[in-house]
């Protein structure tokens, strides 16, 4: 985490972008979309967050394991503007489990990780049977020459039913995350903005030597519950009301970077 964020445990904010071009709730240009996210990225800084991931929440339902070339670009040109506002370390994601696009995208603009759904172990989404790629990613990260972007990889991710995985628990999905050369792992609750269970937090991190990362719920009341992570993803809370499509509130922003301040 140092080398990518200069610090040893970050707190990393969330760009939820609006709807993109050809979703269903698309309803304002690429240019608003855009603006905004940058405005976002600088409320982050501004309150001393150490990184910023774009994401983009507002395209549902979303499509399983790939987006169209309109997605791509606008992504882009968001990732662009946010890396143009802000001086710090950028990340992508894109939904669902669009993986391969998402190191695209964080190639064209200089990011420093992705973070990716279903990279090891099947899972059903809410879109489906959502197979692993690991395998697919990390070569086509290679042919592409974008070994500098970092996989942070979700485990057991939210809003799926792992019954088929059952008998792998949740550090040993980790594990076999790190044996697939995955950069970090991405810990969370149940559903966007439902809290991690911290016992989780601390049994991954035992597991594994890369970095863990938790990935939902995060608030000042339980942000003591995490002393185990190397990193928090926060994006709901911040939020007016706790909603992640909602404004940032500016006061929750700075709620939560104090709260986090103080850990060790």
């Amino acid at each position: 985490m140092s080398r990518l964020f200069g610090v040893d445990r970050v707190l990393i904010g969330v760009v939820h972008l609006g709807p993109l071009p050809g979703t269903p709730a698309a309803s304002v240009s690429v240019e608003t979309v855009v603006t905004r996210a940058a405005a976002e990225a600088r409320l982050y800084a501004g309150a001393g967050y150490h990184g910023i991931i774009i994401e983009n929440m507002g395209d549902r339902p979303y499509l399983r394991r790939s987006v169209g070339p309109e997605v791509v670009a606008a992504m882009t040109a968001a990732g662009q503007a946010v890396r143009q506002t802000v001086d710090l370390p950028i990340g992508v994601q894109v939904l669902a489990g669009a993986n391969h696009e998402a190191v695209a995208v964080a190639h064209a603009i200089g990011a420093a990780f992705v973070r990716v759904e279903g990279f090891v172990f099947a899972h059903v989404a809410d879109e489906g049977v959502v197979q692993s790629d690991a395998g697919e990613l990390l070569r086509y990260r290679r042919a592409v020459g974008a070994d500098e972007v970092r996989i942070f990889a979700d485990i057991k991710k939210k809003h799926s039913s792992h019954a088929i995985t059952a008998d792998v628990d949740l550090a040993e999905t980790a594990a076999a995350a790190e044996f697939f050369l995955a950069d970090g792992v991405v810990v969370t609750g149940t559903t966007t903005g439902a809290p991690t269970d911290g016992a989780d937090v601390k049994a991954v991190a035992d597991r594994v030597s890369i970095p863990t990362l938790v990935g939902s719920g995060v608030n000042p009341d339980n942000i003591a519950d995490y002393g185990d992570a190397d990193g928090l993803i926060v994006g709901s809370y911040v939020k007016h009301d706790g909603r992640w499509s909602n404004d940032i509130d500016p006061a929750r922003l700075e709620a939560l970077a104090q709260a986090f301040a103080p850990l060790p």
